[in-house]
């Protein structure tokens, strides 16, 4: 062993306490961010649970907690959300498949870039003045479903182009030179070979956008969306109430029962957003094992 070696015996030492140490302590950040997080959920459970029945799910909102529900503003969630989804998704998944597949590299490509990653970290308050400027007021939409759901699509469509571009990175190269030697074109080998290999992680992608989207708050408070409700949107057009709204609206309240009922709530849209997380998932798997 030289000397250069023996000098670094100590350091490799030193080096392997502090990553012990270093390791230790992530460890415990960790168990302490899950340890709050479970604390929270048995305080949300403890107090939401007896307010959860039949009649909480199926009636309006009401100033007596006895007769209070969250009817309205669960049909304006899953209003809110499909049209989202139905907006977000395939522009963002084409804006994606573009600027990978068929953009050429330049300024103007760059600039797009640049853009989409910085709109990726505006805060959601500014989503929400976009859209009452623009969908809103400007194209007169008011304060309807699809008016938010316009703003929430603005809102996601960052996250879903952005993991939609990693996941078609992760796509390799070898298959779109296979397919173009066999004589296929660039969209067909785009549509039948690279879309599906990059779909799991498309699909990622838009779990993440939407969970974001179901659990915001400030983008529906600035276009006006209604803190009582007492009817169900039948239509795009329709006014609405979300349940981050209700919930809002029952905790600024000072009596402990609307508390409840915002606890109550909060498990609720916990509840939905699960079951569509869990439904995206099925199909990401699903196609997983297709491929």
């Amino acid at each position: 062993m030289t000397a250069g070696e023996w000098r670094g015996v100590p350091n490799l030492a030193r080096r392997h306490w502090q990553s012990l140490w270093l390791r230790r302590l992530f460890q415990a950040l960790t168990w302490l961010g899950v340890m709050l997080l479970a604390i929270l959920l048995f305080r949300i459970a403890r107090q939401g649970a007896v307010w959860l029945d039949w009649d909480f799910l199926t009636s309006f909102p009401s100033r007596f907690p006895a007769r209070a529900g969250i009817k309205s503003a669960l049909a304006g969630t899953l209003w809110l959300i499909g049209l989202t989804a139905l907006i977000s998704v395939p522009v963002g998944v084409a804006a994606a498949v573009y600027l990978e597949e068929f953009s050429r590299a330049g300024r103007l490509k760059t600039f797009i870039e640049v853009n989409i990653a910085n709109l990726a970290g505006v805060p959601s308050i500014v989503y929400g003045i976009l859209g009452l400027a623009i969908f809103v007021r400007g194209i007169g939409l008011g304060r309807s479903v699809l008016a938010g759901a316009l703003t929430m699509s603005l809102l996601i469509l960052p996250v879903i182009i952005i993991a939609a571009r990693e996941a078609i990175k992760a796509v390799p190269q070898s298959l779109r030179q296979g397919a173009m030697a066999l004589g296929a074109t660039r969209w067909l080998t785009v549509r039948h070979h690279v879309l599906p290999g990059a779909l799991p992680g498309i699909m990622t992608g838009v779990i993440l956008a939407l969970s974001r989207a179901i659990g915001e708050t400030a983008p529906l408070i600035m276009i006006g969306a209604l803190s009582y409700v007492a009817f169900v949107p039948e239509g795009p057009m329709d006014g609405f109430t979300a349940l981050p709204i209700q919930i809002f609206n029952w905790t600024a309240r000072p009596q402990q029962e609307f508390h409840g009922l915002a606890a109550g709530g909060i498990i609720v849209l916990l509840a939905v957003l699960l079951l569509m997380n869990a439904a995206a998932v099925a199909v990401r798997h699903r196609f997983q094992r297709r491929r």
